[in-house]
C-alpha cells in the first residue's frame, strides 16, 4: 500500500465529527482525491497530452462549500440514484411516501441521502498493490422512509493504468430498492476551463428512457432519435441544443448478459487529448450536460461553475422505484448481496485524433 497515503483531515461537521481526506495515487500518474462526507471525489489529477496534469472534475477545496447546497459534485447517490415518480413506492403490500426534494418527484435518496452522510474509511489491501480504500455506512430501516437495515460499501481504487475503479456492495434486513451512481461533473479541459461544449461523446447505447417536463421517466424504452442519438461521436456544443430540456437522457445499456463489464461511453477533450472511457456492470447510464449548474459559490480554482461547465456520466440501474415492472434490477433482497461495478478510464491521445471529430 505504498501508493496510498495516511488520510489527512479535511475539516470537521457540525457534529463535531472529522471529516478525512484520502488520497490515491496510481503509478501512471492518476490521481483521485476522496472524503468521507458523501463518500464525494474532490479532485482527479490526470495527465494530459504533454504529460501535464490537471484537475478534471469540478468542485470545493472545503468542507463548508460541501455543507451547503450543492449538485452532488463527486457524490455517492442513493439509496436510489435518479427520480422516483410522485415520491413514492409500494413494496410487499407497504406504501413508502418519500420526499419530494425535485415536486412532484423524489431524487437521489432524498433530503439527507448517502451524499450528505459520513461514512467510515480503511485503505484495502489488494493483492496487485494499486492504492484502494473502502468507505462503509449503514443505513438504519427507515431512513429517508426507505425500508431495511442496509450495510453498504463503495471501494475507490486507482491502478496503475489510470483506470478509478468504483466498487458497490450492499445487503439488506429487508427487501428495499437500492441503485447507487457516482455524481462527478468532468470536464477533461480542467475543473475551471468552461464549457464542455468542444467535447465529444459517444454513448454506446441505441435505446433511452425518455422523461417529462419534470424529468420524470416514463417507464418504457424508445429508440434513440437524431436528437439524443450519440452512437456516433458528437461535439456536445452541436448536441446539446437538442437534448430534452438540454439535460440529457437515461440510456439503456446493451448487457453481455452475464453481468460482466461493457463499454457505455466515451469522452474526449480534442485541445489536451485526454479521453474517458466509462465501463460498468450496469444497465443504464445517465447523460447529464450540467444545463441546471448555478453554483455561487467559488470552485476549486476560485471561479463559479456555470451552465455546461461539467458533464455526468453516470452508471447506474433503472432509477423509478415505483415502476414494478422495471425496477426489478434495483430491488435488493435479503439473504442476497448486491455488488455493481463502475470503471473510468483516462488515457491520452497524444496523436490528435480528437482533433479530426467534428
Amino acid at each position: 500500500m505504498a501508493a496510498l497515503l495516511c488520510p489527512a483531515k479535511f475539516g470537521s461537521l457540525p457534529s463535531g465529527e472529522a471529516v478525512e481526506l484520502w488520497t490515491l495515487k496510481g503509478h501512471g500518474g492518476l490521481v483521485v482525491e476522496a472524503i468521507t462526507y458523501g463518500g464525494i471525489v474532490t479532485r482527479i489529477l490526470a495527465p494530459r497530452r504533454g504529460g501535464v496534469q490537471d484537475d478534471v472534475v469540478l468542485g470545493f477545496n472545503n468542507l463548508d462549500s460541501y455543507l451547503t447546497r450543492h449538485p452532488y459534485f463527486g457524490a455517492i447517490t442513493g439509496r436510489v440514484a435518479g427520480r422516483i415518480a410522485n415520491a413514492a413506492f409500494a413494496l410487499d403490500g407497504c406504501t413508502y411516501q418519500l420526499a419530494r426534494n425535485d415536486p412532484p418527484n423524489h431524487l437521489h435518496g432524498g433530503v439527507t441521502g448517502f451524499d450528505k452522510r459520513l461514512w467510515e474509511a480503511a485503505p484495502v489491501d489488494r493483492a496487485d498493490g494499486a492504492p484502494s480504500v473502502r468507505l462503509t455506512y449503514a443505513s438504519p430501516d427507515g431512513e429517508e422512509r426507505y425500508p431495511g437495515n442496509l450495510s453498504v460499501a463503495v471501494t475507490y481504487t486507482v491502478s496503475d493504468d489510470n483506470v478509478f475503479l468504483i466498487e458497490t456492495e450492499a445487503t439488506s434486513d429487508k427487501t428495499t430498492p437500492l441503485s447507487l451512481t457516482h455524481h462527478s461533473y468532468f470536464n477533461l479541459a480542467g475543473e475551471a476551463s468552461g464549457s464542455i461544449a468542444n467535447h465529444v461523446l459517444t454513448i454506446f447505447s441505441g435505446t433511452v428512457v425518455p422523461t417529462d417536463d419534470k424529468m420524470t421517466p416514463c417507464g418504457r424504452l424508445e429508440p434513440v432519435t437524431a436528437a439524443n442519438d450519440f452512437r456516433a461521436p458528437r461535439r456536445l456544443g452541436d448536441a446539446i441544443p437538442s437534448l430534452h430540456l438540454r439535460h440529457g437522457n437515461l440510456y439503456a445499456l446493451p448487457g453481455r448478459g452475464d453481468g460482466g463489464m461493457v463499454v457505455a461511453a466515451r469522452l474526449e477533450d480534442p485541445a489536451s487529448g485526454r479521453v474517458l472511457t466509462v465501463s460498468t456492470t450496469e444497465k443504464y447510464v445517465q447523460l447529464y450536460s450540467g444545463a441546471y449548474l448555478d453554483c455561487q459559490l467559488p470552485g476549486k480554482s476560485g471561479k463559479v461553475y456555470p451552465p455546461f461547465a461539467g458533464v455526468c456520466l453516470e452508471c447506474e440501474g433503472y432509477p423509478d422505484a415505483s415502476n414494478e415492472e422495471m425496477r426489478k434490477d434495483i430491488l435488493l433482497h435479503p439473504g442476497l448481496i448486491q455488488r455493481r461495478t463502475t470503471a473510468y478510464a483516462f488515457s491520452v491521445d497524444a496523436a490528435g485524433r480528437a482533433n479530426t471529430i467534428s
